[in-house]
Formats: C-alpha cells, structure tokens, sequence
C-alpha cells in the first residue's frame, strides 16, 4: 500500500473480476456498500455537478448517484465493461483527469488492490475541485482474519511454512494519516465488521472467487493447493470458527474514507488565544499559575 512497493498482481486482478462478472458475480458487500454510500451522500446538502465513480466494480454504486437529485454528470472510471452511460477507461494508478475537473470522487471495495494507495490519494486530490468531495469504502486490515489463521496452521502443520494467502489490506490506523498527507481537510475514518455466515470454508473460498477477490499477490505460490493442506484449513476453520449450528463465520471489515479539498468557506479551528470564555470559568473551577499546586484538603 504503500509508495513504490508492488504487492498486487493488477493485470490478474482485472482476469479476475473479468471472470466473476461474466459468471454469477456475489455482490451482497458492494450492494451493503453502495446503500451506505448513498445515505451518507444524501445528508450532503450541496451540489456535485460532476462526480467520478472510481474502480468500482459493478454498477451499484452508479445507480445511487444517478438516484441523488444532488448529483449532475456521473463519470465512471475503470476497466472496459459494457456499463450504460458515460466510461473512461482508466486505472486507479493513473487517473486520467484535469487538475479541479471534479465535484466529487467515489470508490467501493476497489482502492485496497492499489499498490500505492498514497499517489492515488494525491491524485484524487489534485482532480477535485475546491471544496470538492472524496468518499471511498475499502476492505480492511482486519479481514478474513478466520480464513488467515485457518491458513497459517494448516500449513504450519502439514507444509512446515507459511505462504502468503491472503492480501495485508490497510490498517484504519494509518489511513487518516494518508488522507492528511494527500491534502484533504476535514479527513474523517471510520469502519464497521460484518460478519458473514457460510455452509463450510469452501463456499466461502466460492464467495471470493464470485466476488473477482481470490489471492493477486505478486509473491503468491504459483503452485496448486495440496489436498491434504486444504482438508486442514477445512478442519480447522470448522472446529475454531463454527457455531453451534455448525455454519462457520467470515469476517469482512469496512473502512470508509472521507475528505474535503481545502476551501475557504470551510469550517476551520480558532487560532490558539482566540477564545472568548476561560475555560476554568466555563468549568466552574479556579485556575492556577503554572507551577502551582493545589492545596491538599485536611
């Protein structure tokens, strides 16, 4: 995720949502994501006139634009698909738009397979607008974090090694950082888990392949599965995440990511002295000369 780093394979990336859509695609998260996004447009009171829908992939996040009275012209960005309306072909690594072209910039579940998520955020920044808006869901740290550990102990166990599996998606931690150093004001990070319940790992190994989400790591083992790895990860995801009905749990954690480009009509902090009260008089309490300790009660 970071600057020059190269953690993910995004040519297989595009082979891989490719083959989802063009079969029996899972959409539950982004169809959840986009209802979400679309709430949290509406509580917006302003004009977009042009709004980007960034890498999303499928057009759910499109329908809740076009549905916002608030939103002019909807561009979508991304890979060639057979979308209605107005396209761009483009990559979220190189993004194709003049400097202040744009209103607003939304993206769902796509800006976790970035390879250098800081550029893409320095290029949103610089295609908005004044005041213009940056609203993103991506996929979390703290992910799949069963379908990891079932992993790790069953190759341990059968491999006598760990081989990486599953993406190292960012930490919310580290994201508001990222939005500051872009240039955004008024960054705001928040996430939310769901939990997702499945007949066995392996339906949920067809989840993720029906989602485009299956392993695009640069360092991912070429090589296929052993039987007899699978068959662990099977057992041990069952017996350490399983309810008493037998169904086991998949965890996906959702990290959203806000900012505005600075404007002078935004809200901004007093400068320090500014104040017109006393804070010890707004708490009703006496206040002390630096240094000063406060007599102990007999």
């Amino acid at each position: 995720m970071s600057s020059g780093s190269n953690i993910f394979d995004r040519r297989l990336l595009r082979v891989r949502q490719g083959r989802a859509r063009r079969s029996t695609p899972a959409t539950f998260l982004l169809d959840r994501v986009a209802t979400d996004l679309g709430e949290r447009l509406s509580a917006v009171l302003r004009k977009f006139d042009v709004a980007v829908d960034l890498g999303t992939p499928s057009d759910a996040v499109r329908r809740e634009l076009a549905a916002n009275k608030n939103i002019g012209t909807v561009i979508v960005a991304g890979p060639a698909g057979d979308d209605e309306g107005l396209r761009i072909t483009s990559d979220e690594e190189a993004l194709p738009f003049a400097a202040g072209s744009l209103d607003l910039v939304v993206s769902a579940l796509t800006l976790q397979f970035v390879n250098d998520l800081p550029g893409t955020l320095v290029q949103i920044r610089r295609a908005l607008k004044p005041d213009g808006l940056f609203l993103a869901a991506l996929i979390g740290g703290d992910s799949l974090t069963e379908l990891r550990a079932a992993f790790a102990a069953a190759e341990i166990e059968v491999e006598r090694g760990i081989s990486p599996r599953v993406a190292p998606f960012a930490d919310i931690r580290e994201l508001g950082g990222l939005l500051q150093r872009a240039g955004f004001a008024l960054p705001v990070v928040d996430s939310e888990r769901v939990t997702v319940r499945y007949d066995s790992v392996l339906a949920l190994m067809r989840d993720l392949r029906r989602m485009g989400a299956t392993n695009i790591l640069h360092e991912r083992v070429r090589t296929p599965l052993k039987r007899s790895t699978l068959e662990r990860v099977t057992a041990i995801y069952a017996d350490r995440f399983s309810d008493a009905d037998g169904r086991v749990r998949a965890t996906f954690e959702i990290i959203w990511l806000s900012g505005w480009v600075p404007h002078e009509s935004q809200q901004k902090p007093l400068r320090p002295g500014s104040a017109a009260q006393r804070l010890a008089d707004a708490l009703g309490t006496k206040e002390l000369p630096t240094g000063e300790k406060p007599e102990r009660a007999r």
